[in-house]
């Protein structure tokens, strides 16, 4: 007789998803650390107040879906899989990256294992997970689902227009996540768009809309993990508004002086790894000596693993060929003299 493993319950879930949201936050802290001290060059970009509906976006998918995080998505990558030592590999500039070093530091993934690499332009990743939905369609691969996170600029371009309009017609099972931080970078949300809610903004493309509490580990956790349950089952695009405060600025170059002092005090603005902590404490769920102590070992792991990629190597120029990752089996090897 064959046995049905059984759905972890939400508690189970949220104790979860609340481990890979404390490394998230360790790993945060420590690179804020590291570009002030002048070891990482280039942009950083913190997930603080994203960590819950990251975690959430990548616990609702399963083995073979696809996956397009942004900048803000250290949580879902995690829990999608991949190892700590990749994104500070790609931040420290290491060879031995998924990037080897390459393209900045915020572009990397693993196509391979269903995780796309970040593309910068805004709502650009959707037509991406769009595209590798309709693949799996024509290979017979229907039970596969798509998650794209994007930011509520995102959803000012037409990009975002395009993709989720060809989603809907040819009916895909993609779950777009918006992260509606209230800020475009240091554009508010009534200069972006004049509906009274982006999530007004299905019913024109003919998809399911759901806005929701992006502050509230539990509700992030229930409420996409049925969007992807309909997206499997063939009801289409669902479109997901969470409504959160980004906690910092946009990178780590930007004081954050722009945001409204009372979004900061309001619902949007708590931060969602203390509520989850919170929460679960409260419920008995888990003990304030279980958090210190899973605390205390991310603390641990990311600084041994910052302490391997500092050690590691960057690219060499002399030796290194330079064509692009993807294609680099194709590259014609002999050329005619």
């Amino acid at each position: 007789m064959a046995f049905v493993e059984a759905e972890p319950t939400i508690e189970l879930l949220s104790v979860k998803a609340l481990r890979f949201m404390l490394v998230s936050r360790v790993l945060d802290d420590k690179f804020a650390s590291l570009y002030r001290m002048g070891k990482i060059h280039g942009g950083v970009f913190l997930s603080r107040g994203q960590e819950a509906l990251s975690v959430a976006s990548a616990l609702s998918l399963q083995p073979g879906d696809l996956y397009a995080p942004l900048i803000r998505d250290t949580a879902g990558r995690l829990a999608f899989g991949e190892s700590l030592l990749d994104p500070i590999r790609t931040y420290l500039g290491s060879a031995l990256g998924p990037m080897r070093g390459r393209d900045g530091n915020v572009h990397w993934g693993h196509p391979r294992l269903g995780m796309y690499a970040m593309i910068s332009h805004l709502g650009a990743m959707i037509s991406v997970v769009s595209g590798g939905l309709l693949a799996h369609r024509l290979q017979g691969r229907r039970s596969t689902v798509g998650l794209s996170s994007v930011g509520d600029g995102a959803t000012s371009t037409g990009a975002f227009h395009e993709a989720l309009n060809q989603a809907a017609v040819e009916q895909l099972p993609l779950v777009l996540v918006v992260a509606n931080n209230c800020y475009a970078y240091s554009t508010p949300n009534n200069r972006q768009f004049a509906c009274k809610s982006l999530v007004d903004r299905a019913v024109g493309y003919g998809v399911k809309g759901v806005e929701f509490d992006g502050t509230d580990l539990e509700t992030c956790l229930r409420e996409l993990g049925s969007a992807a349950a309909r997206a499997r089952s063939g009801q289409g695009p669902q479109l997901m508004i969470a409504n959160l405060l980004r906690l910092c600025g946009h990178g780590e170059h930007d004081d954050a002086s722009y945001v409204d002092p009372n979004l900061k005090t309001s619902q949007v603005g708590r931060d969602c790894l203390e509520v989850a902590i919170r929460k679960l404490v409260d419920s008995k769920t888990v003990t304030a000596e279980d958090v210190a102590l899973w605390k205390s070992r991310a603390i641990d792991d990311v600084e041994r693993a910052v302490a391997q990629g500092q050690r590691e190597p960057g690219p060499d120029p002399y030796r290194e060929d330079w064509s692009a990752l993807s294609t680099e089996a194709l590259v014609e090897r002999n050329w005619p003299q």
